[in-house]
């Protein structure tokens, strides 16, 4: 799968993607730094990534603003170790594998789906 990482998402998760099979790039490092946000959704439709984040502004655009997307992963973590992040990840990605191109909310014990 193709993943791309918002600025504000942990760095660390590109090399762990990546030791998984995954291609994943990350806002900041093979794109710009500040694009808005507007940009960064274009830029992981245009590229048939899901987007991965922590910045709520991102369900906004996608609900309110009907930006299209191929999928979301909202990260509702608050603070959040790198374990956490990664098993909250590594179960979205085993158990909604068949959905990963929607909205999915992520918390510490619960994944929401939002349809558009």
């Amino acid at each position: 799968m193709n993943f791309l990482l918002d600025q504000s998402t942990d760095a660390r998760l590109v090399p762990w993607l990546t030791k998984h099979g995954h291609t994943a790039r990350r806002i900041g490092r093979e794109y710009p730094a500040g694009l808005p946000d507007e940009q960064v959704l274009a830029i992981a439709e245009r590229e048939g990534c899901i987007l991965i984040t922590d910045d709520r502004d991102f369900g906004e655009l996608v609900f309110r603003h009907r930006q299209p997307h191929t999928g979301v992963i909202y990260l509702r973590l608050a603070s959040y170790s790198l374990d956490l992040l990664k098993a909250r990840l590594e179960h979205v990605l085993t158990h909604y594998a068949d959905r990963l191109d929607r909205f999915l909310v992520i918390t510490p014990g619960d994944v929401r789906e939002r349809r558009d």
